[in-house]
């Protein structure tokens, strides 16, 4: 089954944006309200709605094996604004209902997919940091963290776009024990989504290899062509890290 992914952050800290490193053929984007992406990359198949039905079907069409779903809280904020006139609770239930569905929908996908669902965080009077949806009425009836086992956070620190990979004690993140080295992490989706493939073994050879190389440079510093003929020995040793 497919891999559901909440990514959190208030507006201007780097959600969108960590979706730059993706090629324009590796990312399928759900623009739900089609605002302008903050980087030059048009990504080849992406669709602007916010029907769930339009969303289950795009997402199910999909070569491409991540998708991202930028911001899904205007899921719910939209269609609340759509019934606003309407009186009663029926329709929290139903917003609730519909946004449980969509992400539920993402375990009938094949399961290298992985669907990343872009939020705004919302604070609460408790000073407790959470997915932002419509109110008390839907959280009442929907815990949206709840629904995921890897909640990131966009954090600023000294003017660098990080995600928090673990909670500290006053929000939602939560991650799989030993998928990332420290509690935050560049803010790149391209580098989350090569670590989640490796954790979960759904690296192919070609991208393994390509991850392997990558991390040489990042970790070890090594130039570019001591990088490639040292690959064999390095890589076994990145091997057993992921895999033994």
């Amino acid at each position: 089954m497919g891999l559901a992914i909440l990514v959190l952050g208030f507006s201007g800290s780097g959600k969108s944006a960590s979706l730059r490193n993706f090629k324009e053929d590796e990312l399928a984007l759900v623009n739900v309200n089609g605002k302008q992406l903050p980087f030059r990359t048009q990504f080849k198949s992406t669709i602007h709605t916010d029907n769930y039905g339009e969303i289950e079907r795009f997402m199910k069409a999909q070569t491409a094996k991540s998708i991202a779903v930028d911001d899904s809280q205007y899921l719910m904020v939209n269609e609340f604004m759509r019934r606003a006139k309407e009186t009663g609770y029926q329709k929290f239930t139903d917003i609730a209902k519909n946004f449980w569905e969509l992400v539920r929908s993402v375990e009938m996908l094949p399961e290298d997919v992985i669907v990343y669902f872009l939020n705004h965080l919302d604070t609460g009077e408790d000073g407790r940091q959470k997915a932002k949806t419509i109110g008390k009425l839907l959280d009442e009836k929907i815990t949206v963290e709840g629904m995921f086992t890897t909640v990131l956070k966009t954090v600023v620190v000294d003017g660098k776009y990080l995600f928090a990979t673990q909670t500290d004690g006053t929000d939602t993140c939560k991650s799989p024990i030993g998928l990332f080295d420290s509690m935050y992490i560049s803010n790149d989706l391209k580098l989350v989504d090569e670590a989640l493939r490796t954790y979960y073994h759904w690296f192919c050879q070609y991208h393994l290899t390509h991850f392997i190389r990558t991390r040489i440079m990042q970790r070890e510093r090594y130039d570019h062509s001591r990088a490639f003929f040292e690959l064999p020995e390095a890589a076994h040793r990145w091997r057993c890290r992921f895999f033994c």
